[in-house]
């Protein structure tokens, strides 16, 4: 098993994946299916349906398969780890020893790598409407995830789109036969025995974890965010007000430190899930690495007891006509939920003005023209948005 080589890759886009799980989706399609071939689009493009229609979060779970898939159980494990880690120590390191980034050249790299996932994200949506919105039927429910998660707005209108996106496409698309691709299985699959079994535990856990809370700091802190984990749609934003309620207002962390905490998630790569690890450390029952570590592991815990429980009868049925409609209208409204998302709020709350859309263009013509590796745009922009201010633009 390529065990090494799963964790070296994810580790390298643990530290590089910058922009949230919209960025995080077209970092994965452009590692794992065009470059690595690690996946088929079709199997991208399945696992990204499911993971988008469950809670939890949807790049997480996605990294989660693709791991399973190149290495079975061990492989998932450490493309958890590798893509998780990076994101996570910083956090806690930063809430353990209060540093601080308050300088000014921090804030202009924090900027430039909000342009970076300008740049990669808008790159990777083209990619992907090209992919997954070949005909009239599929572009027409694109559109439409877009208006609607535009008009609606939060959780409501991205899984609004969504499950408009699949119940169109199941009365009125009709996938061709080529579509049917044997190929978009998962390897190393568990059996229908372990998926139910999986789905047990996480029901379970559920049910059973609020009478167990009492005994103990770490059983409170688990409950906590494993019910935040299991309750989110949405992704990692939509997370927010459940660990908000979860903390400050039970009094384990204080409002300005979330406040703070949520700022400074935006500024690290990788999942914005990471964010339970700087309550877990600043939690005033369980402080610490190990408060940490607890809020890790449960608020991830939930979306892959799912998503994994789930895909044993997902293999069973993936290839029925019906299905693969319905996957190919959510997939076509997933494309335009994210196109929103890109455009609010990493567009409007990126680009400022000239001197921003100037380096936009510079990181497309880089990656589109050129084609730049994504590391390289990387490290360009942040340097030249700190140029820039440096001579006065």
């Amino acid at each position: 098993m390529p065990y090494l080589e799963i964790l070296r890759v994810f580790l390298g886009l643990g530290v590089s994946s910058f922009g949230g799980p919209v960025a995080h989706i077209g970092y994965f399609h452009d590692e794992f299916v065009l470059r690595r071939r690690w996946v088929s689009q079709a199997q991208f493009s399945g696992w990204l349906a499911i993971c988008q229609a469950l809670p939890g979060p949807a790049s997480s779970q996605l990294g989660f398969l693709i791991g399973w898939h190149r290495g079975g159980l061990g492989g998932a494990l450490l493309a958890w780890v590798g893509f998780t880690l990076p994101s996570a120590l910083v956090l806690v390191l930063l809430a353990l020893y209060g540093l601080t980034l308050d300088a000014d050249w921090v804030t202009l790299l924090v900027q430039g790598l909000k342009l970076v996932a300008v740049v990669v994200v808008g790159q990777a949506i083209w990619s992907m409407f090209r992919s997954l919105c070949q005909q009239a039927t599929t572009q027409l429910l694109a559109v439409l995830g877009f208006a609607m998660s535009l008009a609606l707005g939060g959780w409501l209108g991205q899984i609004g789109a969504i499950v408009a996106g699949g119940l169109i496409a199941l009365a009125f698309y009709r996938p061709k036969l080529s579509d049917f691709n044997t190929e978009s299985l998962l390897n190393h699959a568990p059996s229908r025995t372990v998926g139910v079994v999986l789905l047990g535990i996480l029901l379970s856990l559920l049910v059973v974890l609020p009478w167990l809370a009492g005994a103990a700091p770490a059983l409170v802190l688990f409950d906590s965010f494993y019910r935040a984990g299991a309750l989110v749609f949405g992704g990692g934003h939509v997370v927010l007000p459940l660990l908000e309620t979860a903390t400050v207002s039970t009094g384990a962390v204080s409002a300005d430190a979330f406040v703070t905490g949520y700022g400074l998630v935006q500024a690290v790569p990788g999942p914005l899930f990471t964010f339970a690890a700087w309550l877990g450390a600043l939690d005033a029952n369980l402080p610490g690495w190990w408060g940490a570590s607890v809020a890790l592991v449960a608020v991830f815990l939930p979306g892959i007891l799912l998503v994994v429980g789930i895909m044993p009868f997902w293999q069973a049925m993936h290839r029925g006509r019906k299905t693969m409609a319905a996957l190919a209208g959510i997939n076509a409204a997933v494309v335009g939920v994210l196109a929103s998302a890109w455009l609010d709020p990493i567009v409007t709350t990126s680009v400022n003005g000239f001197i921003d859309l100037a380096i936009v263009a510079v990181g497309a013509g880089m990656l589109v023209w050129r084609k730049y590796p994504v590391w390289a745009v990387v490290i360009a922009l942040p340097l030249l948005a700190i140029l820039a201010d440096w001579v006065g633009l």
